[in-house]
């Protein structure tokens, strides 16, 4: 028996290949169908079953693509409908795998259909449990994805997951490994941990929602209290997952039309195409296209396209650095955005050397910030709000990137306006999003913000009412 957990940082997603006697089940697999292909051929195995933990929001699952290379059978638990064809299991129904058994335990609680898959090795005994995002290492799935498609609330939900995990997950042995369908980073819980796998009995002892002295009603206090809302894409993904989408091998040969940089401006011109920069931070602010949208590449790329974009539909350009717009076209489509329509080639260079307009996001460091600093300046703290609650400059105003376009209102592009983030990754997306408005105004501080804190610049930092004597 071979158990390989495929980990994709990006999304803080983990795809699962099981293989035993020449048979491969894959669990939760990404857009592409290559990866796994190439694994099985390796091992000369064939893929047997596709199994699904649940209707994902926060990317597409590649479960149709790679049913349809292989033959395989793609299973969901009870109250998965889908307009495609697929095997609906029952609760505690097995299939054998090669000398192996994968159990199906019904899990409701994160969406209706949520469902984990218990491993049972060559001799029966209960060796690994994929929970989707039923349970996570420190934490449960979030309760509120699936409540707008459906006539529950999410204190309904909770309590079934509540129910799910004392009546399916708790019972088993503490020797069971978890093996979650994402970790630290992902949107799709509050305070995941950064392992990517454990042991249940280590997460029955530390892990808060699998307290045993926990009732109901807190539980579901718990894991609802202080949820913020989900990136606006994610139910546009969960419906592709639901309803089908268009092929992969597609997607990637429309988006892979290198242009040269006459046709990349009529291409532009012509449609309502978004110019999507994924190139380094650095290289971005020196110059780039006017009205370009700085997601690079190197960061949280497509959590963050799906924040800002979430129109899956919207026509995208690609600037990428040299040999990676395939990797972008990929990315994109890893959470339903299948419509890019080109790239440019030879990248920026190819623009500057045409002759064309070029535009720039001025920027400084910390040292600098805290000379220009006085109480009057303008600052926008682009961090989430809880970064922003814990500890900011005493003047900044908060002004999440999550949630740009709900406070655009608060600004005005006759002031000039100081960005800053964590890193200078999100500031300086905010800073081509506002610039692409007409915010001419504006400077990145690109530097960490611990360097900020290290200047002269006062702080505010929270204090629990606990601690105070």
């Amino acid at each position: 028996m071979k158990i390989e957990q495929i980990y994709t940082g990006c999304l803080a997603q983990g795809a699962y290949y099981i293989e035993s006697n020449g048979e491969v089940a894959i669990i939760d697999p990404l857009r592409e169908s290559r990866p796994y292909l190439e694994r099985a051929a390796a091992d000369e195995a064939k893929i047997k079953y596709i199994f699904e933990t649940h209707f994902h929001a926060d990317f597409v699952s590649g479960h149709i693509d790679l049913a349809e290379k292989t033959g395989a059978k793609i299973v969901f638990g009870p109250k998965a409908d889908t307009d495609y064809e697929k095997y609906t299991a029952t609760d505690g129904q097995e299939f054998k795998l090669g000398n192996v058994i994968i159990r199906v335990l019904h899990t409701p609680g994160h969406t209706p259909e949520s469902t984990c898959y218990l491993l049972l090795d060559e001799n029966g005994k209960e060796h690994a449990i994929f929970t989707g995002d039923t349970l996570f290492i420190g934490d449960v799935g979030r309760p509120d994805l699936a409540q707008k498609s459906t006539n529950l609330t999410k204190e309904d939900l909770a309590g079934w997951l509540f129910d799910s995990l004392r009546n399916k997950i708790m019972p088993l042995s503490d020797e069971l490994i978890v093996y979650p369908a994402h970790g630290a980073g992902s949107a799709c819980g509050k305070n995941m941990s950064s392992e990517t796998w454990d042991t249940l009995g280590n997460q029955k002892s530390t892990n808060y929602a699998l307290r045993a002295d926990m009732t109901r009603e807190e539980f579901i206090k718990e894991v609802t209290d202080g949820l913020i809302a989900p990136p606006k894409y994610f139910s546009a993904n969960a419906k592709l997952n639901k309803m089908g989408y268009e092929s992969f091998d597609k997607i990637m040969k429309r988006g892979a039309t290198a242009m040269t940089p006459d046709e990349f401006e009529a291409a532009a011109n012509a449609t309502d195409a978004i110019i999507l920069d994924v190139r380094a931070k650095e290289d971005f602010v020196k110059g780039f296209i006017p009205n370009s949208i700085f997601i690079g590449l190197d960061g949280s790329f497509a959590p963050w396209v799906g924040a800002w974009i979430y129109d899956l539909q919207q026509q995208i350009l690609i600037v990428a650095p040299p040999r990676r717009a395939k990797e972008t076209i990929k990315r994109l489509a890893r959470v339903g955005f299948d419509n890019s329509i080109g790239y440019l080639k030879g990248s920026f260079d190819s623009w500057k050397i045409s002759g064309k307009e070029v535009d720039n996001l001025e920027t400084i460091d910390a040292q600098e910030f805290a000379i220009r600093y006085d109480e009057k300046l303008k600052v926008l703290d682009v961090r989430k709000p809880n970064e922003y609650q814990a500890e900011h400059i005493e003047t900044a105003q908060n002004f999440p990137l999550d949630f740009i376009n709900s406070h655009m209102k608060e600004i005005d592009k006759k002031n000039q306006y100081y960005l800053h983030c964590r890193s200078g990754y999100r500031s300086t997306v905010a800073g081509s999003i506002l610039k692409a408005r007409g915010f001419s105004q504006l400077i990145d501080v690109q530097d960490k913000y611990t360097s900020i804190v290290e200047t002269d610049v006062p702080v505010t930092t929270f204090v629990c009412p606990s601690t105070l004597v």
